[in-house]
C-alpha cells in the first residue's frame, strides 16, 4: 500500500523534506495533491480530508501523511514516524531522539528563512513588507546563517561514527534535510550562503553524498523535483541576499 501525501502541488515547501525521504527510501507514495480531480485527487482531495469535521485529529496545515488509518501532521513528526519503517533512523532512543532535534533545529532555521520575506505577517505580500524584510534579512543573511550552519557544521565534526552523517554510520532523514535546507538556502541567498558554506566544509560534503545518493540523484533529475520559486518558504529576492 502507498502513503498518501498531501501538500500544496506548486511549491516544494516544507513537503519536500517529507518527499525526500520517501524518494531516498524508494517508498511507494502517492502526491495527492499533484493528481488529477477526475481520479479523485488534486487539492480539493486534499482540502476534504484537512477539512473533515470526523476527524479527532486533524492536522492544522500541509503537509500532512495518510497511512492507512493512521494520519500524522507537521514536517518533524512525520519523518520521525516514517523513519523506523524506512530505515532513516538508528535504533536506540537516543539516535532517535537526536536525529529529530538536529530536524527541529533545521525546522528552526526553515522558519527563519521564511520569516525575512513575510516578517511582519504572512497575510500580507511581500512588497507591502519590505523595509521590514531588509531589516530582518540583514540579521538573518550576517547573523543567523552562519551560526546555524555552524552548528550543523559542527555536530558533523563531533559525530563518533564519523562525518559523514549526522547521526551514527548511516543515512538518516536529518542528513536528507539539511540536504534541502542548503539547496533552498543557496536558491534565496546565494551570495550569503556561499561565504557561510566557506566555513563549514564538512556541511558542504554532506551535502553533496546526498546528492549523489542513486535514488536521490534520480529524484532531483525527476518531473517530480519541482523548481523552487517565489510562492514557497525559500524565496529569492536578491535586494535580501546581504553577503
Amino acid at each position: 500500500m502507498s502513503y498518501e501525501l498531501h501538500y500544496w502541488p506548486t511549491i516544494q515547501g516544507r513537503g519536500e523534506f517529507v518527499r525526500l525521504a520517501l524518494e531516498a527510501a524508494g517508498a511507494p507514495y502517492v502526491d495527492v495533491a499533484r493528481g488529477a480531480e477526475e481520479a479523485g485527487r488534486g487539492v480539493p482531495a486534499m482540502l476534504r480530508v484537512l477539512q473533515d469535521p470526523a476527524l479527532a485529529h486533524p492536522p492544522f496545515a500541509p503537509p500532512f501523511l495518510k497511512d492507512g488509518p493512521v494520519l500524522v501532521g507537521q514536517t518533524a513528526v512525520i519523518l520521525q514516524y516514517l523513519a523506523p519503517t524506512l530505515k532513516l533512523v538508528g535504533r536506540s532512543e537516543q539516535a532517535r531522539i537526536w536525529t529529530q532535534q538536529i530536524q527541529l533545529t533545521i525546522a528552526d532555521m526553515v522558519s527563519e528563512a521564511h520569516d525575512t520575506h513575510h516578517p511582519v505577517g504572512a497575510g500580507l505580500y511581500y512588497e507591502d513588507q519590505k523595509p521590514e524584510a531588509l531589516r530582518r534579512a540583514a540579521g538573518f543573511c550576517r547573523e543567523r546563517l552562519p551560526r546555524f550552519l555552524q552548528w550543523f557544521e559542527s555536530i558533523v565534526v563531533r559525530n563518533p561514527a564519523g562525518p559523514r552523517h549526522l547521526v551514527g554510520g548511516k543515512l538518516s532523514y536529518a542528513d536528507l534535510s539539511l540536504f534541502q535546507l542548503v539547496e533552498g538556502l543557496r536558491y534565496a541567498f546565494p551570495n550569503a550562503t556561499q561565504r557561510a558554506l566557506a566555513k563549514t566544509p564538512h556541511v558542504v560534503q554532506l551535502h553533496d553524498r546526498v546528492a549523489a545518493l542513486p535514488r536521490v540523484a534520480a529524484y532531483l533529475k525527476s518531473e517530480r523535483r519541482l523548481p523552487f520559486n517565489e510562492q514557497g518558504i525559500f524565496r529569492r529576492y536578491p535586494e535580501l541576499d546581504l553577503a
